[in-house]
C-alpha cells in the first residue's frame, strides 16, 4: 500500500481515486503554502513513498534529503519549474505534470483579460461601485475594438494556440507569433504569421499574450528595453508565469503611458506584487485563477492521480516530465 504526502488539499476526484486503489494519503491540514520548514518536516514524519506537490512547493535537493523514501512527485500543474527536475534524474526519482486539463480554460482567462482591459471593464466596475458615476458620456472610458487588430503570441503551445483560435475566429483579429520552432499546423489553423524575433511580435502586435515556460532563459523575458518596443496603444497579458515579466518595469511603463494596458493572472513574487501595480488604472489583476474552473481543477487532480497509480502498477506515467 504506498503512502503519498499530499502537501496542500485538491479537488477530491483525485483524493478518491487514490485512496479507491488503496493507497494511504496524508494531506496537509493547513488551508495554504506550507512554508520550507513546515514541508521538510511532514516529509521526515514517515517514510513515503510519493508526494503530490504543488506549483508553490519548492522540489529540490533538501527535499529530496527529506524524502529519501519517495520515488515520485507527482506535480498538481502544468509547468513544473518549482522542481529540480535534473537533481530528481540524478537520484533516480520520477517527475510527473498534470498538461493538456487547464489548456481551453486558461485560454479562456486570457480572453477574458483582454477583453476586460480593451474594453476597460475593471475601471467602468470600479467606478459604478465608487457611487459617483455622473451617467452617460461620450467621451467616457473610451477602450478599444478587437477586430481586424493584431493578437501577438509568444509561445505557440497549447494554450498560445487556442487562444489565438479564439481571436482570429471569433474576434476576426490577425495572428503573429514566436516561438523557438515554427508551428506549421497552428499557421494552418489562424492563419497566423511566423515571426523570427520577439521584438518583430512586439511591434507590431496590437495586444501580446505571453505563453512560455519559465526557464532561466525566459526570466525577465519582457524587460523594460522590449515594452518600449511595444506600440504605446498596446496591450500586454500575461497567464503564463510571474517572473517572466520585469514587474517593476511594467509598472514603469504602466505609469508613463508606454503601453496602454496590461491583464496579468501571475506575478513575479507572489503573493506580492511590484509596488505601484495596485495602482495602476489600466492594470486589469486576477489572484493566479486562470486554470480556476470546477472541471479543469477536478481533471487536474485527476490526471495527477492516475500519474502516482500508473508508477506504483510498474507503468510508465502517462505525464512524465522529460
Amino acid at each position: 500500500m504506498p503512502t503519498i504526502y499530499v502537501t496542500r488539499r485538491i479537488p477530491d476526484l483525485g483524493l478518491t481515486m487514490l485512496r479507491e486503489k488503496g493507497f494511504a494519503l496524508e494531506v496537509s491540514e493547513k488551508d495554504g503554502v506550507l512554508t520550507k520548514d513546515e514541508l521538510l518536516s511532514a516529509l521526515r514524519s514517515k517514510p513515503y513513498d510519493g508526494v503530490l506537490c504543488l506549483l508553490t512547493d519548492t522540489i529540490n535537493s533538501e527535499t529530496f534529503d527529506a524524502a529519501p523514501t519517495a520515488k515520485i512527485f507527482a506535480n498538481y500543474a502544468v509547468g513544473f519549474n518549482n522542481i529540480d527536475v535534473a537533481e530528481a534524474k540524478r537520484r533516480g526519482v520520477t517527475i510527473t505534470n498534470t498538461p493538456g486539463a487547464l489548456t481551453n480554460t486558461v485560454a479562456e482567462h486570457a480572453m477574458a483579460l483582454i477583453l476586460a482591459t480593451t474594453l476597460r471593464i475593471a475601471e467602468g466596475d470600479r467606478l459604478m461601485r465608487s457611487g459617483v458615476w455622473g451617467g452617460w458620456g461620450p467621451m467616457q472610458l473610451l477602450g478599444s475594438d478587437l477586430m481586424g487588430k493584431t493578437l501577438g503570441i509568444l509561445g505557440a503551445g497549447r494554450i498560445g494556440s487556442r487562444l489565438a483560435y479564439h481571436c482570429q475566429k471569433g474576434f476576426d483579429m490577425n495572428v503573429i507569433y514566436y516561438d523557438v520552432r515554427r508551428n506549421e499546423a497552428f499557421e494552418k489553423e489562424t492563419s497566423a504569421r511566423f515571426c523570427p524575433t520577439v521584438e518583430e511580435v512586439l511591434k507590431n502586435a496590437d495586444i501580446v499574450s505571453i505563453h512560455v515556460p519559465l526557464l532561466d532563459s525566459t526570466k525577465h523575458f519582457i524587460n523594460a528595453d522590449r515594452l518600449n518596443m511595444m506600440k504605446p496603444t498596446a496591450y500586454l497579458i500575461n497567464t503564463s508565469r510571474g517572473p517572466v515579466v520585469d514587474e517593476i518595469a511594467l509598472v514603469e511603463a504602466l505609469k508613463k503611458g508606454v503601453i496602454a494596458g496590461a491583464g496579468l493572472d501571475v506575478y513575479e513574487n507572489e503573493p506580492k506584487t511590484a509596488p505601484g501595480l495596485l495602482e495602476c488604472e489600466n492594470a486589469v489583476l486576477t489572484p493566479h485563477i486562470a486554470s480556476a474552473t470546477e472541471k479543469t481543477r477536478g481533471e487536474m487532480a485527476k490526471l495527477a492521480a492516475e500519474n502516482l497509480i500508473a508508477f506504483f502498477d510498474g507503468k510508465t506515467p502517462p505525464n512524465v516530465v522529460p
